[in-house]
């Protein structure tokens, strides 16, 4: 349609939204549907979250904000970076947006011009490249397969380096391989940012609070304080205290980049919802047993999962530090025929048959930058997951 801008035909829509769609839209038409699509815990927000949103609304909190947040939020914020990441920042340094998304696109669009590069590590969460192409950039994918435990090398991170190079996308744990960096793999990676003074660091954090183990999370501006002045640290409550919808993210940075950023966003949504804010008050604030009790929730239904899908002929899984995704390969299974008649020739025609065959409904990874794989999101029920694994290993089974 010529009616429509260039920058347009560049991005795609989201596969994560896509498939989970089409999972509703089996299940409302009666087909037994599995759908391990969706990017979001299956608990309830906190109590104690949903009656600080109540009070708000009968106190009249419902008028127009500042547009980057409220300062009780502000306040809130900084206070868990100092508590949690032993970062120092300001309320000036504090920026709120409606969801972890709009913070990152809001830093690409102030900062990005035509020609600059940024490096994603791929697999890498659908929306980076896409994000980066509308705010005119060029995403520079570098690959971490599965023998590197789905994380990049300094030395191959030193290699994506050019002068165009503006910033790099850090996600750990990640979306979509849970895989996580120690603070020894990250200080390998920011050693060789010391060494590029022109390249900046957006840390997501959005999966901090959910890792397992004895894994220890951290971020780029805590491991090396060097990086503090061309960092911008990333994350927000949909995650850890169940918030999807209520639509909170933030970040903390230089003073000058967040001007900018709250420039993007008081010309395009203004702010944040005022109810979500003070909900997100109380998330920082207010109890974190909520974090703890879910956290071994989602261990305990990664162990099902791994072990799960390990049991599945063709299919290797590996364990990953975080969040609450699988990025299992494929590579076993490629060339086979399904008991319905499919070829599998790549990942998406395997989560197509699989839907398709069993009902059970993932995403393929050429949606992530990296095949042959798939991810799962282990969001949600143990018996649906035990459920799942158990129809994949027939499917996988009964392949020629």
């Amino acid at each position: 349609m010529a009616f429509l801008s260039d920058t347009l035909a560049r991005v795609k829509p989201s596969p994560t939204i896509a498939v989970t769609q089409k999972a509703a839209e089996l299940k409302a038409a009666g087909h037994d549907i599995i759908g391990l699509g969706a990017g979001e815990p299956d608990f309830d927000t906190p109590e104690t979250i949903k009656a600080a949103a109540k009070a708000a609304i009968d106190a009249g909190r419902t008028k127009y904000t500042a547009v980057d947040g409220i300062p009780e939020l502000k306040a809130a914020i900084c206070a868990k970076f100092a508590r949690e990441n032993r970062l120092t920042y300001k309320p000036s340094q504090v920026t709120v947006g409606t969801g972890g998304k709009q913070v990152l696109y809001n830093a690409l669009v102030a900062t990005l011009n035509p020609g600059d590069e940024v490096i994603i590590p791929a697999p890498y969460w659908v929306s980076y490249p896409d994000m980066v192409l509308l705010a005119g950039g060029t995403p520079v994918i570098v690959t971490a397969p599965i023998e590197t435990g789905y994380k990049i090398t300094a030395d191959q991170l030193e290699a994506a380096i050019t002068p165009k190079t503006k910033w790099l996308i850090f996600n750990s744990p990640s979306n979509p391989s849970g895989a996580g960096y120690s603070a020894t793999e990250l200080k390998a990676l920011t050693d060789v940012l010391m060494r590029h003074s022109h390249v900046w660091v957006m840390s997501d954090d959005m999966y901090e609070h959910l890792v397992f183990g004895d894994f220890e999370f951290a971020t780029p501006a805590a491991v090396e304080p060097r990086l503090y002045d061309r960092t911008l640290t990333c994350n927000g409550v949909s995650k850890a205290y169940a918030m999807t919808g209520w639509r909170i993210g933030y970040a903390g940075g230089p003073e000058p980049l967040i001007k900018a950023i709250g420039k993007v966003q008081s010309q395009s949504t203004s702010n944040p919802c005022s109810i979500s804010q003070w909900a997100a008050v109380e998330a920082l604030n207010g109890p974190q047993d909520y974090i703890r009790d879910s956290r071994a929730v989602f261990e305990r239904r990664r162990d099902l999962v791994v072990a799960g899908l390990n049991a599945c002929p063709g299919i290797t899984c590996p364990t990953p530090e975080g969040a609450f995704y699988v990025y299992p390969s494929i590579a076993g299974l490629l060339g086979k025929i399904t008991a319905a008649g499919t070829p599998i020739t790549d990942d998406e025609t395997f989560a197509t048959a699989l839907l398709e065959e069993t009902g059970v409904a993932v995403v393929f990874g050429a949606a992530f930058g990296l095949s042959p794989n798939f991810r799962i999101s282990y969001a949600t029920a143990d018996a649906a997951l035990a459920e799942a694994c158990n129809r994949i290993k027939s499917f996988c089974e009964a392949m020629r």
